[in-house]
């Protein structure tokens, strides 16, 4: 399920972004009305979409923040700002859009479409147990076959589900995904060090067939 979080400090105009996403998605939707509850919710709610209010009435603006703090997520700009400095300095995020207030419907509805459509073409939706966990391609470091399971790596865990090699294979983007031993899937942009027969990610040495990594 989409999570969204909103970041607005005027409570009223956060309820109203609510009510209308809740009204025509079945989202996770959460509120933080200042940056350190915006910090928190990051970490511990870890939202895919971010509705991001430029002035927060705060010594940090919602730019600066973003800036600091967002590396995968999709931000949608909300403000009152019309200038074109703002305008540029928001750029810099690369959001999916730029609302202006007073948000309409339609044009909030149209910015989280495309925000989803986004984010399909980069996540995939693994099976661990009974959840369904949505993970963004850069989070995936090597996926390792072991018999009819595999065990996808992450940099801070391991997801062990029923699955093949070649079954999540064709799930992922050849220009992201490379095969380079029977077992072992990689990205091919967390390789730290290349050797005859081995590849190191992170931690982790990764066995190297030749045959199969050609050109990498």
């Amino acid at each position: 399920m989409t999570k969204i979080l909103i970041v607005e400090d005027q409570v009223l105009i956060a309820n109203h972004i609510k009510e209308i996403l809740i009204e025509v998605y079945d989202f996770q939707v959460e509120l933080a009305f200042k940056i350190s509850q915006a910090t928190e919710k990051l970490q511990n709610f870890m939202p895919d979409i971010i509705l991001l209010d430029i002035n927060l009435g705060e010594k940090m603006s919602g730019i600066e923040w973003a800036q600091e703090n967002i590396k995968k997520e999709k931000v949608i700009f909300i403000t009152g700002q019309t200038e074109i400095e703002t305008i540029k300095n928001a750029l810099t995020i690369h959001p999916i859009a730029y609302l202006t207030k007073p948000i309409k419907s339609v044009d909030l509805i149209a910015a989280i479409e495309l925000a989803q459509e986004q984010l399909k073409s980069k996540t995939i939706v693994i099976k661990d147990g009974y959840n369904e966990i949505k993970l963004n391609f850069d989070e995936i470091l090597f996926i390792k076959s072991d018999k009819n399971y595999i065990d996808i790596q992450l940099s801070n865990r391991k997801i062990t589900t029923r699955n093949t090699l070649e079954n999540i294979s064709k799930q992922l983007p050849e220009e992201v995904f490379i095969k380079v031993h029977r077992s072992y899937v990689i990205n091919k942009s967390k390789i730290l060090v290349k050797s005859t027969n081995a590849i190191q990610i992170e931690n982790f040495e990764i066995p190297l067939s030749r045959n199969l990594a050609v050109g990498l």
